[in-house]
């Protein structure tokens, strides 16, 4: 078999098992589905008929909202760099003509003036993607799962088997909201018949055991995520992304941590757009189009353009 067919199958192989976080999730929200709507509410005593039926009408909220979230953060395509940030098939000759590291950097320079870019690396070098072939804009970065440099990338998540960046980082908290909120309301309502459970006080059905492991598995989801949700609610408040946590960013005058902080509000409005009503719905409402972001910093690169990086982008809804 050629070289190339061996590396497409085994592409397809890791392709497959990248899915099977995402299939477990899929079996657990099922069988909680069944558990909750058929073992625990239905069939009740007339008695309790009204309490169920309330119980199923918000159930079925919390679960709507949460499934749309998580839909939207697996299936929305992570955003790459538009194609001013991709070097012109002039710009790659000239480039791979040179051999020395300083001669690289003067023509990345060179191309980099003409584009909103304000981060370094650590030696004070441009941001560039060798396996791209593009001037990283500030806040991205490649991704090894995906082979693609991602726009303000946060972390690839194995659960959504996506990269959560700047298209579907709303969606990512909405799921961890939604989420929670869906173990919690498990938890608070199902208490009542785990209590009964324990004082022998539930019929010795198939049911028992559904209500006792729906419980156990919403308390248990439920720490993880509270802690998960905490997390990230503080990365919202600081506009910090996880891989700004473990390297923060560096800018021409050295490493700043807050560079791209504004405040609670404006950081606030930056994932989730400057419209109230669009805030707790998975739909795209956030600010900027992920390549360049304003910063709280005064003093500005004078190589980059005039314009003022500390201008508010438009709302932009995809």
């Amino acid at each position: 078999m050629a070289p190339s067919g061996s590396r497409n199958i085994k592409k397809g192989c890791w392709r497959v098992l990248y899915w099977i976080p995402v299939l477990f999730i899929a079996l657990v929200v099922a069988w909680s589905y069944y558990a909750y709507v058929l073992q625990l509410c239905i069939g009740k005593k007339p008695a309790v008929w009204v309490v169920c039926v309330i119980y199923l009408l918000v159930y079925h909220v919390v679960f709507i909202m949460f499934v749309w979230a998580y839909w939207q953060t697996i299936f929305t395509r992570p955003m790459n760099p538009l194609k001013e940030f991709h070097l012109s098939y002039s710009d790659k000759e000239l480039l791979e003509r040179e051999d020395r590291g300083e001669s690289q950097q003067e023509i990345l320079r060179r191309i980099a003036r003409d584009l909103p870019i304000y981060t370094r690396t650590n030696s004070g070098a441009i941001r560039f993607c060798d396996r791209c072939q593009l001037l990283k804009p500030d806040r991205c970065h490649h991704c090894s799962v995906c082979n693609k440099c991602i726009l303000k990338m946060d972390h690839h998540c194995p659960w959504v088997n996506n990269c959560v960046g700047f298209s579907n980082y709303k969606f990512f908290m909405l799921f961890l909201a939604y989420s929670l909120l869906y173990c919690l309301f498990i938890t608070a309502t199902d208490l009542q018949y785990f209590i009964k459970f324990w004082l022998n006080g539930l019929p010795d059905t198939q049911a028992k055991f559904h209500i006792l492991f729906l419980f156990f598995s919403a308390c248990m989801f439920s720490v993880s995520l509270a802690s998960l949700l905490t997390y990230h609610c503080w990365l919202v408040c600081r506009n910090r992304s996880t891989l700004e946590v473990v390297r923060a960013p560096v800018f021409r005058h050295g490493t700043d941590k807050s560079g791209f902080s504004l405040g609670f509000s404006k950081n606030f409005r930056q994932v989730f757009g400057d419209e109230v009503k669009y805030w707790p719905i998975p739909v795209f409402s956030g600010l900027g189009d992920g390549c360049s972001f304003p910063t709280c910093l005064v003093n500005l690169d004078p190589e980059q353009p005039s314009s003022s990086p500390t201008r508010s982008h438009p709302v932009s809804k995809r």
